[in-house]
Order: structure tokens, then sequence, then C-alpha cells
């Protein structure tokens, strides 16, 4: 019969067709098998495909959509192989947690008063290590041999309120952390040598920290 003088017809074959298909690929019998069948009862061990001791084209050929590679006892109680939940620390335990108490503490502030730690922890990551500075991202000015460093009160007056892109270390450091940090800075990387106490940081020190970045203002 030639179909294209009736378009229906056309119609109508293609979908049986595809219905002929589809029908191939999964079993319409609710009692085959839709997982593999154990190696040394499945019907078929000829040519098979054995993974793990289970028969796995068996199960493609009675019927199942594509090969499924566990047994009933694993489909029952999944191993959690995509992920072990008894397996993660807890919080407890978090190593980076334990990680983030020995630097802030258990209050978010730092809690040690040595100038170079502190320095290292929260000014080295943009300013480096030696305080040469960086330029990248951002400009991050030199600490190392800068005459503006000679004022103790400049830089805690920064650490106190921020300045442009860096952050207010006003709730993160008490006065005698500032004092130490600035220390560090002035004498081991700009050789002044004279004393910065928590008295100088108290007579900047005020009651109102910054609400967010300085340079939003």
């Amino acid at each position: 019969m030639n179909y294209s003088k009736y378009p229906i017809l056309t119609i109508i074959a293609s979908m049986s067709l595809g219905m002929a298909v589809l029908s191939g690929c999964s079993s319409t019998d609710k009692n085959a098998p839709t997982i593999a069948e154990p190696a040394d009862t499945a019907a078929n061990t000829k040519n098979a495909d054995i993974v793990d001791g289970y028969n796995v084209q068996s199960s493609r050929n009675d019927g199942a959509w594509g090969g499924v590679y566990m047994s009933r006892e694993e489909l029952a109680e999944p191993r959690g192989n995509l992920l072990n939940v008894s397996a993660l620390p807890t919080i407890a335990n978090d190593p980076e947690l334990k990680e983030w108490h020995t630097m802030f503490g258990d209050e978010d502030s730092f809690n040690t008063n040595d100038g170079k730690r502190l320095y290292h922890e929260s000014c080295a990551a943009c300013h480096m290590h030696k305080g040469e500075g960086a330029i990248g991202a951002g400009y991050y000015p030199p600490l190392a041999n800068n005459s503006k460093m000679e004022s103790k009160y400049y830089i805690i007056d920064i650490l106190i309120n921020g300045f442009r892109g860096m952050p207010s270390f006003h709730m993160m450091m008490d006065d005698e952390q500032m004092a130490a940090v600035t220390q560090y800075i002035r004498t081991d990387l700009n050789g002044y040598k004279d004393a910065v106490t928590a008295a100088d940081v108290a007579q900047l020190r005020h009651a109102m920290p910054p609400g967010g970045d300085p340079s939003d203002d």
C-alpha cells in the first residue's frame, strides 16, 4: 500500500512502529526480574556479564531497562556508597572548626597577644608576609619601609575603623592585641623602636564600631 496517498495511515503506522520499539525495551510481565540474578541461578550464564557474582545480562534479557548492578538485599539496605554520613566528623571534632578555635577562640576574636602571629593571621594575606604589599585584584599598600608607619596612631586608627577596602578589627582585637600588631609593624617591618601600649589604643577606641566596609561610606 502506498501510504503517501493516505497521510493519516502514515501517522498511525509510525505510532505503531514506535510502540513496538518501546515494548521491546521493557517488559510488560510483572514477574520479570528487574535486578541482576545470582550467576549460579541465572538461566543464561553463557557469554553473560558477571559483576560481583551477579548475571547482569540475564537481567537485561529478561526485560529490565538496562542493567541494574545491585542485589535485592542491597536495594533493601542501601550501603550508602554515595555519602556515608556516619563517616563525617561531628561538629565538635571538625578539623576546620578546631583550626578556627585555635586562631579565634570561642568568641570569634583573636586569642593571642603575639604581634607577629596576629600580623601573619590577619594582615599578611593582603600585605604579604614581609610587608611588601601587592597589586592584583586590588591594591594592597606595603607596610614595610613605609614612612606612614612612623605614626603609631595612624596604624591604630586604621585597625579600629578600617580604611577603604580593609575591614575594621574593632570587634576582633582588644587594646593589647592592637598594640601588639602595631608594635610588630612599626618595629619589625620599619625599625621604629618606641613602645606602643594598650593605653595608646584606648585613646582612639570608641563605642561605635563600623557597620560595614568603610569604603561603602
